[in-house]
């Protein structure tokens, strides 16, 4: 281990009143910090997070002491006990919660025993307004880990920070991942302002931090059994990939993907797998995710598997599939009246027309259209394959006021029709004219 930097002639207290702090923001800085982070910290490394920022505190340019900064931990219930809010209310505010979980005082501890407070000291005082900065909200509360067998924490006690005791002994290895070790530390916390504490806890956050509350996906709420018969009744989609590196079966993949869409999920690929990543450890298993061995977690599919499944797997199966599913919960169809339009995606560009059933909502259906064409062939196509039934009444926007059309719901189905006739369709307004008695008059107006 390197020796202490020693200055000397140099007075405590001038050195104290001298000290300066600088955030590290210079990738070459920055690999300056983590190298010397690497030598000197007892942990032999530099790796900090999630959200994180690196200082240096130094005197006359001698850099004195590194500390680094990242995420919280996930969960400790005894943080939680300390600020007392509910489980909703941790995950929407976690991160207004920082750590501190490196610290290397590089001077000679006995000849400035108080440089480690007064740096921490200058390190607070600016960190929420860094924070902001760089990751776009404040922190208001901060924790830390102190191995009891190496070190006391006296510089957290010295600087007002609370023990609340010791961790159940996991570490943190990735930005959701924790592992159980055999060194249990202590943890220690700070409210930044007096009332953090119960900022955190109340029901609603204060007006200057309420824009900072993350909005989160809904969590779900679906019967282990419920699961596993979705992810059954899925089984029997066909497989496209090839086999090597596929991790998760489509069935497990359409099953999140269905689940996370009749949640309300919204953000395409990444708003299910924020979603996927809310399942508990029960649920994953029900929906047989990727078990990882090295781990002993069962993990989710991540956003790039979702696209390549959902763009790559057959429609039509996925949606034989939803439709058995759907009759068995809803029970017979004794809807009067089957809606058919079309609508564009937003932000994608994708087209599709689609069949339902009112005044229930029940889903008889979609059909993208292709490339270069329009709703008539795809609604069509819909209405060939739609469990629409005899006597029912289906009705069209005036696009879809066609022969072929008419022919599919009237003798194909032994359905109904209602469809509009417009004034540019001139054609067919004659005809309707001759055909149609005078006791039936347009309506609408002139168009």
């Amino acid at each position: 281990m390197a020796k202490p930097l020693r200055l000397p002639g140099v007075e405590e207290q001038a050195l104290l009143e001298g000290l300066g702090i600088e955030l590290v923001r210079e990738r070459a800085a920055r690999r300056r910090w983590d190298r010397t982070v690497q030598k000197r910290h007892y942990l032999r490394n530099a790796n900090l997070v999630g959200e994180q920022l690196r200082y240096v505190v130094s005197y006359q340019g001698k850099e004195l002491a590194l500390l680094g900064w990242n995420a919280a931990a996930w969960h400790l219930g005894a943080r939680e006990a300390w600020i007392g809010w509910q489980e909703d209310q941790r995950r929407r505010r976690l991160h207004l919660v920082a750590q501190n979980s490196r610290f290397v005082i590089l001077a000679d501890r006995a000849q400035f025993p108080n440089l480690g407070t007064r740096a921490l000291k200058l390190c607070l005082d600016r960190l929420s307004e860094d924070w902001q900065q760089v990751h776009g909200h404040p922190v208001v509360a901060v924790e830390s880990f102190v191995d009891k067998q190496l070190f006391r924490g006296t510089v957290y006690k010295a600087s007002n920070w609370l023990l609340l005791g010791p961790t159940s002994g996991y570490g943190r290895v990735a930005e959701d991942f924790y592992q159980l070790h055999d060194r249990p530390k202590e943890l220690w916390v700070r409210a930044l302002h007096p009332k953090a504490r119960e900022w955190l806890a109340a029901a609603e956050l204060p007006p200057e931090l309420r824009a900072f509350e993350k909005t989160l996906p809904p969590r779900c709420e679906w019967e282990l059994e419920s699961l596993a018969s979705l992810r059954a009744r899925f089984a029997s989609v066909s497989e496209f990939r090839k086999g090597q590196g596929k991790r998760h079966r489509i069935a497990t993949v359409l099953t999140i993907s269905a689940c996370a869409k009749l949640a309300g999920v919204l953000g395409g690929y990444s708003g299910i797998a924020s979603y996927a990543k809310n399942l508990t450890r029960p649920q994953r298993r029900a929906l047989h995710c990727w078990y990882n061995d090295e781990t002993g977690e069962y993990e989710v599919p991540s956003e790039s598997c979702f696209l390549r499944v959902l763009q790559g797997v057959s429609p039509q199966q996925v949606e034989a599939v939803i439709l058995a599913w759907q009759d068995e919960v809803l029970g017979p169809n004794t809807d009067p009246l089957v809606a058919v339009d079309g609508k564009t995606l937003k932000h994608s560009g994708v087209h599709l027309v689609g069949a339902i059933s009112l005044p229930s909502h029940r889903c008889l259906g979609v059909e993208p259209v292709a490339d270069k064409s329009n709703e008539i062939p795809a609604a069509q196509k819909l209405l060939e394959r739609a469990p629409i039934l005899p006597g029912q009444m289906v009705s069209l926007d005036a696009l879809n006021t066609q022969h072929k059309t008419v022919a599919r719901i009237l003798y194909d189905r032994g359905a109904d029709y209602l469809l509009p006739i417009k004034g540019n369709q001139e054609g067919l307004l004659k005809t309707a004219a001759q055909l149609l008695p005078e006791s039936l008059p347009p309506s609408g107006g002139p168009d």
